[in-house]
């Protein structure tokens, strides 16, 4: 799909109807869904900035396990060395940003990133016992 953002509505829905037609249960569906609009916002705006891009979502059943490949061609960023959020600090004096790897980390069980030989970038999230 374009990476744009008002496409992500769209990438919701197909995620989301994705992973209930795997065998996840609807909040497991929709926590999918919103730990993959956080990782393609983050392609979008970070990743693609103006330049025109394209996002491919691939959802696979491996056992009991759901998994989401997202695919783009942005320039190469590996989202898991980004550190974990200073959650101590009041949120006044945080800085502006930060919290939408930590809230992949917090929904998904495994999210791995690796940059394939086309020069694609491949982050994959899983979801580990989600299917029945």
């Amino acid at each position: 799909m374009p990476a744009k953002l008002d496409r992500l509505e769209t990438m919701r829905e197909f995620v989301t109807g994705a992973a209930i037609t795997l065998g996840a249960q609807t909040d497991l569906a929709l926590d999918a869904a919103l730990a993959t609009d956080e990782a393609v916002t983050n392609v979008i705006v970070h990743g693609y900035g103006l330049d025109q891009g394209e996002i491919e979502l691939i959802m696979t059943r491996e056992g009991n396990d759901l998994v989401i490949r997202i695919l783009d061609a942005a320039p190469e960023f590996d989202p898991t060395l980004v550190p974990a959020p200073d959650l101590e600090t009041p949120l006044e004096l945080r800085a502006p940003g930060g919290f939408g790897v930590h809230l992949l980390r917090l929904l998904m069980d495994s999210v791995s990133y690796r940059r394939l030989p086309e020069g694609l970038n491949e982050l994959t999230l899983k979801k580990r016992e989600a299917l029945h």
